[in-house]
């Protein structure tokens, strides 16, 4: 069979033989070239610890750094002609190199593979998106503290499974989000602190023979110490499954407050009111107002999620060290950092733009025998009944307002008598929404004043 033949069964995409198909499957410059400003770096890390060990000349060691300084211009300026023939953005930046300064290029790669410094080029791209990830965070955190500032006092219904549970504050619901993102924050704190190890000097998989300096080309590349193992410094991706994790809870917390978000601005809830820099219309229906910047963060998750896995699966099989799958580590990184910062403006505005509507909050906090537990809780301090028993009575008397088609406070005190003989008229101080949330006083309880604490607390940590 010739080659043309053969070349059906992979579909008309490719007119030559199999090595054009190789060259497609084992060229990452379409992507990785976003790696540029970090491989330069690394270059440039490499080449003064080369000069200054005298592994190379200092007129060999200066021409590299000049003609580096000279590629990093034109990629900045648009300039620069990535080809596919030269499958990565090192072997792009070093060939561009040879174009400019000649025969002193070939010195750059002295004691270096391109396994150790794919490794360090990706560890400064994560590091870089951590950092950028915590101050995104950090932006989302201020906008949800303005909004529980403004709203510490305003009643709302607090929800288990959907159904009414009891009245918290619009205040109290927006802290637990600051909470959560809260937690975010260390992640990416944390999993950034981890991986800041250079791997940079591991070479191919077993160190080099030529005497460099790693701890030089750590400091300057702003890593705490070298990696200790060659081994693991050019097979490890843990840096890059911790940065998906870490997103993947984050994108987690997004998509609850996008689901949130959808469900308050409904026209059965109206509970917040989008601004139209976040929502769109309908084709068809001209009174729709849809929040579509929510539900597409909610979709956009996915994406992330799916990264995460992807990265997961790639890794788990991997003898040590190197192996060509980890070129398949980078592609969803970079899209699971695109859409995580995508998420997080969006986010960040909806809510900052966002309008509560205290009058629907407090009017939908009474719904459902809300302050039912708060009846209960009375009957057991005021009649001095075992809570089992107070649980049955505050049943009877929720039966009861069922069947007058009536709230607990709207029961008459002679109808509550019938439940039970004891209640007197103070049973009405805790029926009201608006009591039962300032009774709340337990430390990260939903009374205004504890709400108002924990805004200060997080204004002080944050440094705001």
């Amino acid at each position: 069979m010739s080659d043309n033949n053969s070349n059906k069964m992979w579909g008309g995409r490719f007119a030559d033989g199999p090595d054009t198909i190789m060259q497609a499957i084992n060229a990452s410059i379409g992507f990785d070239q976003r790696l540029a400003k970090q491989d330069i770096e690394v270059s440039l890390a490499h080449v003064a610890m080369l000069g200054a060990q005298s592994i190379i000349s200092p007129s060999d060691a200066n021409a590299i750094k000049d003609g580096l300084g000279s590629i990093l211009s034109e990629i900045e300026a648009g300039k620069f002609e990535f080809s596919e023939a030269l499958e990565d953005i090192h072997m792009n930046i070093e060939a561009r190199l040879k174009d400019i300064i000649g025969d002193p290029a070939g010195r750059l790669h002295t004691a270096r593979s391109r396994n150790d410094q794919v490794a360090t080029d990706f560890r400064l791209w994560v590091r870089d998106q951590l950092d950028a990830a915590q101050l995104a965070v950090k932006v989302l955190i201020e906008a949800l503290l303005s909004q529980a500032e403004a709203g510490a006092d305003w009643v709302m219904p607090g929800f288990t499974h959907l159904q009414s549970a009891q009245p918290v504050t619009w205040g109290h619901h927006m802290m637990a989000y600051v909470e959560m993102f809260g937690r975010d924050l260390d992640r990416l704190g944390d999993a950034r602190q981890r991986m800041n190890q250079s791997p940079l000097g591991a070479a191919a998989l077993a160190g080099t023979s030529f005497p460099v300096d790693r701890a030089m080309t750590a400091k300057a590349l702003g890593f705490d110490a070298p990696c200790a193992n060659s081994l693991d410094a050019v097979s490890d991706r843990d840096f890059a499954l911790e940065f998906l994790s870490a997103a993947s809870i984050c994108a987690m917390h997004l998509s609850r407050l996008s689901e949130e978000l959808v469900i308050w601005s409904s026209a059965q809830f109206r509970f917040v009111n989008i601004s139209d820099r976040f929502s769109t219309g309908s084709s068809i229906m001209p009174q729709k107002k849809n929040p579509d910047a929510a539900e597409l963060i909610r979709a956009k998750i996915g994406r992330i999620f799916g990264a995460n896995v992807g990265l997961m699966i790639v890794m788990k099989g991997l003898p040590l060290t190197y192996s060509k799958d980890m070129q398949e580590d980078k592609e969803q990184v970079f899209d699971a950092a695109d859409n995580l910062f995508l998420a997080l403006a969006a986010m960040s505005g909806m809510v900052s733009d966002m309008q509560a509507i205290p009058e629907n909050l407090k009017a939908s906090a009474g719904c459902g025998f809300a302050t039912a537990t708060d009846l209960a809780d009375w009957l057991v301090r005021e009649q001095n009944m075992a809570f089992r028993d107070a649980h049955h009575v505050t049943g009877a008397l929720v039966a009861l307002a069922e069947k007058k088609s009536c709230d607990l406070q709207d029961l008459s005190l002679d109808d509550m008598k019938t439940v039970h003989p004891d209640i007197d008229e103070s049973v009405y101080l805790v029926l009201g929404v608006e009591n039962s949330v300032a009774s709340r006083q337990s430390y990260g309880g939903t009374a205004p004043a504890q709400v108002r604490l924990q805004i200060v607390r997080w204004k002080e940590k944050l440094k705001l």
